[in-house]
């Protein structure tokens, strides 16, 4: 029960929702959901930390960056389903399509230069 509550809880909230739409894509750096999001660094981590804690997102640190992506194959089936369902329940969703096409321009730069200016703001 705790599991699926954790999961429920990291689903209510539309960023956070957002966020594993996004990952649909692959692997992403923080700055570049930074980005997508136009949030505050610590808002975005605060965000996938719960994501993280739900089991909805890994991560994997790479110098000074971090990247996250939907678990694989091996994440518990309720993980799984959870994220099955959000993708399904949310396809062609006028707003998730509007991140699509940011986030697409978004990739095209790179992410050094996005966590450069990142860190001027």
């Amino acid at each position: 029960m705790r599991e699926f509550m954790t999961i429920t809880k990291a689903l209510a909230d539309e960023t956070r929702v957002r966020t594993l739409l996004a990952l649909r894509r692959g692997e992403l750096c923080v700055c570049q959901i930074t980005e997508l999001f136009g949030l505050a660094p610590s808002t975005v981590s605060k965000h996938l930390s719960i994501l993280s804690q739900a089991g909805l997102v890994n991560s994997r640190k790479d110098g000074r960056w971090i990247y996250y992506k939907l678990p694989g194959k091996d994440a518990p089936v309720v993980v799984r389903e959870a994220i099955d369902w959000v993708k399904k329940s949310l396809n062609g969703n006028p707003r998730f399509a509007q991140d699509k096409q940011k986030l697409k321009k978004i990739l095209e730069a790179d992410p050094a230069e996005l966590c450069r200016r990142q860190g001027e703001r």
